[in-house]
């Protein structure tokens, strides 16, 4: 057979290729996962447990009632050793079984990325509750080999035997309460995958006060009633040496609660304290409008609900920003931002406001000479740049008509100078609008006075926007204006309503009648442009 390298990068002879190396990348796998974690965890709980307790009955009682545990029969030691080997087996094999579908669910999610969801249930269940089948395992050898354990010592601990006992059912009840706190945080990655899609409704954790009742069993419960149940067996002469004797294992105890009871209570603060940390971390980003700050759901007890609330509490955060988001950028951050907090209802009231109006000229024969993106991005560059112009001077930009823009200064924010912001926003709109157009030409007009503005249309479906004879009258202007050279008009009236700063830019000029208006208009036009064309008094437009 020929030496060649399989899928996995490994060497290997002839048909033992694909099992050889399936094996040596399963095994590479689950190093990864926390499974070899969980199993050493299991058995140093274990080891722990007994050591504990064989070293009770061999030290911390009176010399005259200790298990002389030297003097056991071989045979019986050899019953012992081997009980101990078979409930390990039995164990690691149970548990095996149990974590089949597990392995499996984890496996192929982790190459394929999905899996049959039937499974996928099972599994998750079987994940979550692996804690608990860990310390029925664990408490089950403990009874069996507590049985075991007081037949194989006989000879030596017959009158002892209700001490020992008590004493592994005691170390058995620590044992396994710990293990299942020490478990619940190793595998907390895996509960993490099998939680990412809920709670599932056929499980439920224990809450915090089942676990801090678990603790108190731990650090209080089990030590004070092993020394009650000394002193009890003192009294009914169970043990040989009186009361006054025992003073050392009355201490060992108390040492023991003092260590065991510190252990489960931090398994138990850590276990409370993560999830709520995460949760302080996850608000601090909330805060800064991180809205993709979820929170790991590692906990199917009201802990993982609070975990599970708040991810869903910032998902209909991020949510509603993105419809915010978006609703600003349909109808301008002000209007979104007042309807949001004052609510929309049909109507207007009447407001100063000025008006600038943008329009291209030409754009039809735009349309018709250029290919249609080449129009979409130039349109697109136009109405930036009128956005861009318009916010820096304190407008919004209420509304676009094909290639022409309706801006709006003191509508529905108050403006402290309306007509000056206009007036400049159309000053400096005219030199960025020559550098981004070329030779594609435009029209700028602004106008003031008084107008409705408010929410127009039906209950089903309005928008704001202003209505009244500022906002003809730059629609006019700006028509008048595209035969301008400089491209920009205002009346004069917006000019009077300025601050000087901006009033002082302007030169005040012609008075003509504008179509669709019963009043003349007064013209003006910034100090830096060309100079005026010549109209007749009466415009069309």
């Amino acid at each position: 057979m020929s030496v060649r390298p399989d899928r996995y990068g490994y060497e290997v002879t002839g048909q033992a290729a694909a099992p050889i190396g399936r094996i040596t990348a399963f095994v590479r796998w689950a190093a990864r996962t926390p499974w070899p974690v969980f199993t050493l965890g299991m058995l140093q709980a274990d080891i722990i447990g007994a050591l504990f307790v064989l070293g009770f009955l061999r030290f911390g009682l009176p010399s005259e009632d200790r298990v002389q545990l030297q003097d056991l029969p071989a045979f019986n030691l050899a019953i012992f050793l081997g009980y101990l080997f078979v409930a390990f087996t039995v164990g690691a094999y149970l548990t095996l079984r149990l974590l089949l579908p597990v392995i499996r669910w984890q496996r192929r999610d982790s190459l394929l990325g999905g899996s049959d969801p039937s499974v996928t249930a099972v599994a998750r269940v079987r994940a979550l509750r692996m804690p608990y089948y860990r310390t029925m395992i664990s408490v089950s050898n403990w009874c069996l080999g507590s049985i075991v354990f007081i037949v194989a010592s006989w000879p030596v601990a017959s009158r002892s035997a209700p001490v020992v006992a008590v004493a592994t059912a005691l170390g058995a009840t620590a044992t396994a309460i710990i293990g299942y706190l020490q478990s619940e945080r190793v595998l907390r990655p895996v509960a993490v995958a099998a939680l990412r899609g809920g709670i599932p409704e056929s499980f439920k954790a224990p809450g915090v006060i089942q676990r801090q009742v678990l603790t108190w069993v731990l650090s209080t419960g089990v030590p004070i009633l092993a020394i009650v149940l000394a002193l009890v067996a003192s009294k009914f002469e169970i043990l040989t040496a009186p009361a006054a004797r025992l003073n050392t294992p009355i201490l060992l105890l108390a040492i023991a609660a003092l260590v065991i009871g510190l252990s489960g209570t931090v398994l138990v603060a850590m276990s409370i304290a993560d999830p709520l940390r995460q949760l302080r971390w996850a608000l601090g980003e909330v805060q800064r409008g991180n809205y993709n700050a979820h929170m790991q759901i590692y906990d199917a007890s009201e802990l993982g609900l609070l975990q599970a609330g708040f991810n869903d509490m910032v998902r209909d955060l991020a949510e509603r920003q993105r419809l915010r988001d978006l609703f600003g950028r349909y109808v301008g951050e002000d209007v979104a931002r007042r309807a949001l907090e004052r609510g929309t209802e049909l109507g207007g009231q009447e407001r100063d406001v000025a008006v600038l109006f943008v329009d291209l000229v030409g754009s039809t024969q735009l349309a018709s000479t250029r290919p249609a993106s080449e129009v979409v991005s130039l349109l697109n560059e136009f109405f930036r740049v009128i956005v861009d112009t318009v916010n820096r001077h304190g407008g919004f930009v209420n509304k676009f008509q094909g290639d022409a823009a309706l801006a709006i200064f003191g509508a529905p924010i108050e403006h402290p100078d309306a007509s000056g912001g206009a007036l400049a926003a159309s000053r400096e709109l005219h030199d960025e609008l020559l550098e981004v157009l070329g030779q594609t030409e435009f029209g700028i007009g602004v106008s003031a006075g008084r107008a409705i503005a408010g929410h127009i249309g039906a209950q089903a479906r309005f928008e704001y926007t202003v209505i009244g004879d500022p906002v003809n009258e730059a629609a006019r202007l700006t028509e008048l204006a595209k035969l301008e050279v400089g491209h920009v008009l205002a009346s004069a009236i917006a000019v009077s309503g300025a601050l000087d700063a901006e009033a002082l830019c302007w030169d005040v000029g012609e008075i003509v009648e504008l179509r669709g208006r019963s009043f003349p208009t007064q013209l003006a036009r910034p100090l830096n442009l060309a100079a005026p064309r010549q109209f007749p008094s009466q415009v069309q437009g």
